[in-house]
């Protein structure tokens, strides 16, 4: 029981979106009337499919801002580490998949442990520009002409082979479910993270790290726990990418990806895990609705949103929906004790 407990999200209603989510294909097939794995059903399991990696990347970010309030400007870096290890593993080593997955976890755990080591020395805003100087040195070496034939410079490393049976293309519904499945169990590996002695301790560092110190608590050491484990998630939610893109680019390495993680922790509410994985959603829906309907303009109306939601959900959607619910909670419990002293 303990375990099913920790296998579904820990309301009825995050049980309620991952059964809706399940259903999901057969659903759109059913209004659509079309085949699950073609016409307008295949191609929302596509956007999902986004959604859900980014969700996992945005959860790793959360786990350095929301729980431990480390401000990086590098994030990206594990993110498209994850992604080029598993397509150079995949197409010039020819690794199986297994193998290529368990290497880019040892890569990302030494870069991450490499990169706290040395980052953490300073905090802040340093911290900020120094973790943005590694993923820069990266970003020129994944452009750099000297290896083009093994990353294909600023064309990117194109064509990664996939097995068959995680093709994005045939077997789009399969790569749907593992997906999903990817983030559900990424979720609760984050939450048990976060709801254990370690994670208490994260918050507290968040909170005030000079009152944490003074509880002699190492606070060197498990801010490095936490840069270790936001890699990993960041680097498994890379190699998801570059097996659903068939491709890894510079992009993925550059500050515009971590800003896209930032955006969609500040989005959903930080702190929060469910909410940067909504942040991970409104961004790649909200992006397709509004290049849609006005087409080269539409970063400039998503500005507008974001700064509407910024406005007025200062905590993020999720955080402030939670914080609104405890003010809820704590003002309809003084009227209910209130009333029963009168009666």
């Amino acid at each position: 029981m303990k375990l099913l407990r920790q296998l579904i999200p820990h309301s009825w209603g995050g049980f309620g979106v991952l059964v809706i989510l399940v259903l999901f294909p057969f659903i759109i097939a059913m209004l659509t009337g079309q085949p699950v794995d073609e016409g307008a059903p295949k191609f929302w399991q596509g956007m999902l499919i986004q959604v859900f990696i980014l969700a996992v990347y945005a959860m790793s970010y959360d786990l350095l801002m929301g729980y431990t309030g480390i401000l990086s400007f590098g994030h990206a870096l594990f993110f498209g580490t994850g992604a080029y290890v598993t397509g150079l593993l995949l197409k010039h080593a020819e690794w199986s998949l297994w193998a290529a997955l368990l290497m880019v976890l040892l890569v990302a755990l030494i870069q991450s442990l490499l990169i706290g080591m040395l980052s953490l020395r300073v905090s802040g805003v340093y911290f900020a520009m120094v973790t943005l100087a590694f993923a820069q040195m990266f970003f020129i070496l994944s452009e750099a002409t000297d290896f083009r034939q093994w990353t294909g410079a600023e064309d990117g490393l194109q064509s990664i082979p996939v097995p068959a049976w995680l093709s994005p293309t045939d077997e789009r519904m399969r790569f749907y479910f593992i997906t999903l499945g990817f983030c559900v169990v990424m979720y609760v590996i984050a939450r048990r993270v976060v709801n254990s002695p370690t994670g208490r301790v994260m918050a507290a560092i968040r909170e005030n790290e000079q009152r944490a110190r003074m509880l002699g608590y190492n606070i060197f050491v498990y801010k490095l726990i936490a840069v270790v484990l936001s890699g990993l998630l960041a680097a498994l939610a890379g190699s998801m990418n570059a097996l659903w893109n068939l491709n890894a680019n510079p992009a993925m390495l550059g500050v515009n990806t971590t800003i896209n993680a930032l955006l969609m922790t500040i989005i959903g509410g930080a702190g929060t895990l469910i909410g940067p994985m909504l942040g991970a959603g409104v961004i790649q829906l909200l992006g397709y609705w509004l290049n849609t309907l006005f087409g080269p303009r539409w970063p400039l109306i998503f500005g507008i949103v974001y700064i509407l939601i910024v406005l007025f959900f200062p905590r993020g959607l999720v955080g402030t929906w939670r914080a609104q619910r405890l003010e809820w909670h704590t003002t309809w419990s003084q009227r209910l004790r209130r009333l029963g002293r009168s009666v």
